[in-house]
């Protein structure tokens, strides 16, 4: 369910990276958790670091929510840099499985099959 993948880059390096795959893709960043930052302001001893990043191809969200409204509950994507003892990640949870467990309409399967198309494209820029 899972793609996650390593990358040489810095923490900071692989978040501005992906900011800007993510806008070369049409997609939006509608805003950056950074749950690192946020468990250490909670007196949290938290090593890692960790940035959630919630995307949007605003198209494709309107053809879901116009299938099933109640699948805003999904949206929007979210695309995580880390680390993990040192090593910087880039990760995201497959679109298509995720919506398979949601919905078992075919025109929703195909939309996020789509969008699992762009977030791989985004991935690789990124990297």
């Amino acid at each position: 369910m899972y793609t996650i993948l390593d990358t040489n880059k810095t923490f900071d390096e692989a978040s501005a990276d992906l900011e800007a795959a993510v806008k070369n893709n049409n997609f939006g960043v509608l805003h950056v958790h950074n749950l690192a930052e946020t468990l250490r302001s909670k007196g949290i001893d938290f090593a890692e670091e960790c940035k959630v990043f919630e995307v949007c191809n605003p198209l494709q969200a309107s053809k879901v929510m116009a299938i099933d409204i109640q699948l805003n509950m999904a949206l929007p994507c979210r695309i995580s840099v880390y680390t993990e003892e040192g090593q910087t990640k880039i990760g995201y949870i497959k679109p298509v499985e995720m919506l398979s467990g949601l919905s078992s309409d075919p025109a929703l399967h195909e939309i996020a099959g789509e969008v699992e198309v762009s977030i791989k494209q985004i991935l690789s820029e990124a990297c």
